[in-house]
């Protein structure tokens, strides 16, 4: 089966490790040396006999007019989340999409876990704390409001990262609450929470609250001044999914008048301009994107693709298909 490459070439080798580029040698034709190659650098014979493209970050855009000159291609795995390269019209033409989406959760999950817990702990500040004072913090007093146990998180959007979240949570002594539009009672109970229907009363009930929905037009400024409004005094924010989601001078605000804390690995824009006040509010811990699959985490991405790809060789459906 003749395969080829799409993605950037610098990504190639940290995502597919020698053994997964010796198994992808072994289930289809495909040329190892050339990962960023244009398709209009095939010739016409090249590009007729594609019949699994191979993509990642950095993939080359596929409209309709390249996927008219790859009439055999039937497959694309994609190591990476979105397809947004790939014309939306692929799946009518007999072409089915994978994604590693499912396998790039499994790093924001883990980061967020993490994140939760040092919140609650308040660690992010008491280390700034302790770091001014030099001295002795005495635990039982000044952070006498502080843990995990029996805390509430409220969970916006049973994404595959919120989901995850929300399992992992699981093992912790903590109330989950749920907002999703589309998820029923039903669906919130089998994942280990309880479904709000409402956004400004899942903010009333959470002392940390984490946003996992998609972006889109419809959720974009979804955690709204009024929302956040709604979080009770010393209540963290936790976005690891997108800045967006949050309308950020309305966050801001509360941060400066000290109400809020904020866990953010998002912002809006995506670099903030130097001198932003997230930058130096000593209530936030700000990183730069960094939940996403980084260093071996990457070679999950690559696993999960050689693993699909195995699966189009012999014939299976795909265990992660998507709709571009």
């Amino acid at each position: 089966m003749k395969a080829l490459l799409s993605m950037d070439a610098a990504a190639f080798p940290l995502v597919f490790t020698e053994p997964e580029r010796h198994r992808l040698a072994q289930l289809v034709d495909v040329d190892l040396t050339r990962p960023d190659r244009p398709l209009a650098d095939l010739t016409a014979a090249e590009r007729e006999s594609v019949e699994l493209l191979i993509t990642g970050w950095g993939a080359q855009w596929l409209g309709a007019a390249e996927l008219d000159h790859l009439p055999r291609l039937r497959g694309v795995v994609h190591w990476g989340g979105g397809v947004g390269f790939l014309d939306p019209s692929a799946p009518t033409r007999g072409i089915a999409v994978s994604s590693a989406r499912a396998a790039n959760a499994v790093p924001v999950a883990e980061f967020t876990l993490a994140m939760i817990i040092l919140a609650a702990k308040d660690a992010f500040w008491v280390s700034r704390i302790y770091g001014q004072q030099q001295a002795e913090v005495l635990r039982e007093v000044e952070l006498a409001h502080t843990g995990l146990f029996r805390r509430t998180v409220g969970i916006i959007g049973a994404s595959s990262i919120g989901t995850l979240v929300i399992q992992l949570l699981r093992r912790h002594d903590v109330d989950v609450l749920l907002f999703d539009p589309y998820a029923t009672p039903e669906q919130a109970g089998r994942l280990g929470a309880d479904l709000v229907t409402d956004l400004a009363e899942l903010a009333r009930r959470s002392t940390i609250l984490s946003v996992h929905a998609p972006e889109l037009p419809a959720t974009r400024g979804m955690v709204s001044r009024d929302v956040l409004a709604q979080l009770p005094d010393g209540a963290t924010v936790v976005n690891t999914a997108r800045g967006a989601l949050v309308d950020q001078a309305a966050l801001v605000e509360e941060l400066t008048a000290g109400r809020l804390r904020a866990v953010l690995d998002v912002t809006e824009p995506e670099v903030l301009p130097a001198g932003h006040l997230l930058y130096t509010l000593p209530n936030v811990f700000l990183t730069p994107h960094l939940a996403g699959s980084t260093g071996s985490e990457l070679q999950r991405l690559g696993a999960a693709a050689v693993a699909e790809v195995e699966r189009f060789v012999i014939g299976q459906p795909f265990a992660h298909p998507i709709t571009p």
